[in-house]
């Protein structure tokens, strides 16, 4: 192999795929990259056995072959290097890969590239495209409420319906649980429903960057894969095996009382009350109080520390229903409140000790459900 690339297209490339480098692993190959001429560019990949990442960057190619060399240790030297032309030439006989830069030169010991696991190919099954802001919008909103606990795999992913000219992802931890749909351009003629882990769909978002491309996205039941192919870059997945809960049944149908506040006031209040919250289980308290002709309603956010102390925040806010009362887990609507695009959110409640339910105002497509915490008034 001999050929010569920019390095900041060489340090850029490493980069994309070196999220996928395994970082614990019991097969040592899988910490390296694979380096290998592609039909005039050069192919960089990289995998953990979940998900493998390629991408093609532009290069000179003198000379076909392909190595795998070290990912860590060949990323940063790279990124050291100067702004200018590298020269990379592979010695088959002592599997060495040579760098040159300017006046910086190194000789990496590689292996293989036979040894490298054989990276799946997705070519049949299900095929369609999503808008790149749609897809970083639902990544967004919904990836964070998965669980990271392994006890019960299916809630480490995220479950994914494709059916006609929608696609809807929905995630849950056992406290929590955000459904987002958004349309996708080619229609779907049979209904598909896979989990995607968690860890693919962050690796994607980080992926699209600022492309602006449609991604497509391909499925293989069979094979229970999924390849997504950006501009220059393919990610495929392993997906999770099993069978994600009938997350419908636990979104609430009816609510006792409505409440509409604005999402930047909402999300203050709960941060500082989530500053009195931390030695009292993380539980900030909601109470909301219907407005009159001349007052508005309102909305308490407070929390309390036998030893520390407590505080109270109030908001306008626009109420339907009857006063209610209810607390929630802190760090749960940090979450949720952090990633909302729109200025209003609506908070329904049925009862103290049902789920919450929160909808961005003006937004049909997202939904969050928040179990209650249990105190005492």
């Amino acid at each position: 192999m001999k050929l010569t690339c920019l390095q900041e297209n060489f340090n850029r490339g490493l980069s994309i795929v070196g999220r996928a480098v395994a970082t614990r692993t019991t097969l040592p190959i899988t910490n390296n990259v694979l380096l290998a001429t592609d039909d005039g560019r050069l192919k960089l990949v990289a995998t953990n056995l979940e998900m493998a990442v390629s991408c093609w960057i532009g290069a000179k190619i003198e000379e076909e072959g392909e190595i795998t060399v070290p990912a860590r240790l060949l990323t940063e030297f790279v990124s050291t290097l100067p702004s200018d032309t590298i020269s990379i030439n592979l010695s088959p006989q002592t599997k060495t890969l040579g760098l040159k830069c300017a006046r910086f030169e190194a000789r990496i010991s590689g292996i293989d590239a036979k040894e490298f696991p054989p990276i799946p190919s997705v070519d049949d099954g299900v095929t369609t495209k999503v808008e790149v802001e749609a897809v970083r919008q639902a990544i967004n909103q919904v990836v964070f409420a998965a669980a990271t606990e392994e006890s019960r795999p299916v809630l480490t992913g995220v479950c994914t319906q494709f059916e006609g000219s929608t696609v809807t992802f929905a995630a849950a931890d056992g406290f929590r649980l955000a459904v987002f749909k958004m349309p996708i351009k080619d229609k779907i003629s049979q209904k598909s429903e896979v989990i995607i882990p968690s860890r693919t769909l962050a690796e994607l978002s980080r992926l699209i960057g600022d492309q602006d491309e449609a991604v497509t996205v391909t499925l293989n039941l069979n094979k229970s894969q999924i390849l997504f192919r950006l501009k220059t870059t393919e990610l495929v997945s392993q997906l999770v095996q099993g069978n994600f809960p009938n997350y419908s049944q636990l979104i609430p149908k009816s609510y006792n009382t409505r409440v509409m506040v604005n999402v930047a006031d909402f999300l203050r209040a709960t941060k500082t009350a989530s500053i009195f919250a931390r030695d009292g289980s993380g539980i900030v308290r909601l109470v909301v109080t219907p407005g009159s002709e001349k007052n508005p309603g309102k909305l308490a956010v407070s929390a309390r520390s036998e030893e520390i102390g407590d505080n109270v925040g109030e908001i306008d806010a626009t109420v339907e229903g009857a006063e209610a009362k209810i607390a929630f887990n802190g760090k749960y609507l940090i979450d949720v409140l952090s990633v909302l695009h729109e200025s209003q959110v609506a908070l329904e409640i049925t009862n103290p000790s049902s789920p919450g339910l929160l909808k961005p105002v003006g937004a049909e497509n997202y939904t969050h459900v928040v179990m209650p915490m249990f105190v005492q008034w």
